[in-house]
């Protein structure tokens, strides 16, 4: 595999044996180190920053409405672009703030017109939030329970003039730690997702002294052999976030968050989950800059791609919910 990560060319003509002979994982995806790994990760701080939608789902002049840890959220951006974001429901009868209007920056209730600044309005407050340029963030700190952060720890990204940014939304029923749990077990890649990965093998485990990284080298397929082969790193640097950063072969450098917000209030007996994936993909390639000018048609393709992955994993992270919730899960501890 190292070999192919020095070739010039991207793309590698690579065996491709019958999906039940590849090399079984199982032994390596031992369920205590991912589940110790999981609870590292859930004791780093998040600072009560959850993920709200994409940046750019947030267009000027339209009230957008979102569901966090069962509290009903608005948000809406100025013609300036300063976003805004606070509860959902009318301080005065209760009428839903995602129906009103923005005008002149301010939001408008639809029902009897109490108008609503970035600064408040009779009886609301508004939330902290924050705008990376790619996600948009809400700080809710009666439900993290955390000391505060100034701001969400944005993971370490390519340059925005220099990439392409894609961000997938999918919900399942299930909790934040079932998904997390899932990106915590790379081994399952060229398994259960064979026609995306081929030639996964896990090469650096993750360990508490050095941020709990998984090292992984895997070939993302183009067709039946044709692949393209990269060593990526894994880390998961707060409760509901795992990173993957491409570091050797093509696209060094990009990114993959997967960020997991929790829809319903803690406890709640049917939970749900919506999986946030920004996908931020660089080339040093001077073709890229093509890549780039065509971002508006290849956005749609990369959040197919990541939809169809993600079709896939929420059904496990369904299932290991349900499993933990009867006491049958194995990797339990």
């Amino acid at each position: 595999m190292r070999r192919t990560l020095s070739w010039r060319s991207p793309l590698r003509l690579l065996p491709a044996p019958p999906w039940s002979a590849q090399e079984p994982t199982w032994r390596a995806a031992k369920p205590q180190l991912i589940a110790d790994a999981l609870k590292r990760a859930e004791t780093r701080p998040a600072g009560n920053w959850y993920v709200l939608a994409a940046s750019r789902e947030v267009v000027p002049g339209r009230p957008h409405g979102r569901t966090v840890a069962g509290r009903e959220i608005v948000l809406w951006r100025a013609e300036s672009g300063e976003l805004t974001a606070g509860p959902g429901a009318c301080p005065h009868l209760g009428a839903p703030l995602c129906q009103g209007a923005v005008t002149d920056g301010r939001l408008v209730c639809h029902w009897h017109g109490l108008a609503l600044t970035a600064r408040g309005g009779p009886g609301w407050e508004p939330f902290p939030v924050h705008d990376d340029g790619v996600l948009a963030w809400v700080r809710l700190d009666d439900v993290g329970g955390e000391p505060p952060l100034p701001a969400p720890r944005v993971p370490s990204r390519p340059e925005r003039a220099a990439s392409v940014d894609a961000v997938t939304t999918v919900v399942g029923s299930c909790e934040p730690e079932d998904v997390i749990a899932n990106r915590l077990d790379p081994w399952h890649g060229a398994w259960f997702h064979p026609y995306a990965f081929t030639h996964l093998s896990v090469v650096e485990e993750p360990r508490a002294e050095d941020g709990d990284r998984f090292v992984v080298e895997v070939a993302y397929r183009l067709g039946a052999r044709a692949a393209v082969p990269v060593r990526a790193v894994f880390t998961a640097p707060e409760p509901r976030t795992v990173v993957m950063h491409i570091v050797e072969g093509e696209g060094a450098g990009s990114v993959v968050e997967t960020h997991a917000t929790p829809l319903t209030a803690p406890g709640a007996a049917e939970p749900r989950t919506a999986v946030v994936e920004a996908v931020i993909a660089t080339s040093r390639r001077p073709g890229f800059a093509a890549a780039r000018a065509a971002a508006p048609l290849l956005r749609p393709l990369m959040r197919r791609a990541a939809a169809r992955l993600w079709r896939d994993d929420l059904a496990y992270a369904e299932r290991r919910r349900e499993l933990r919730g009867q006491g049958r899960f194995p990797g339990a501890t």
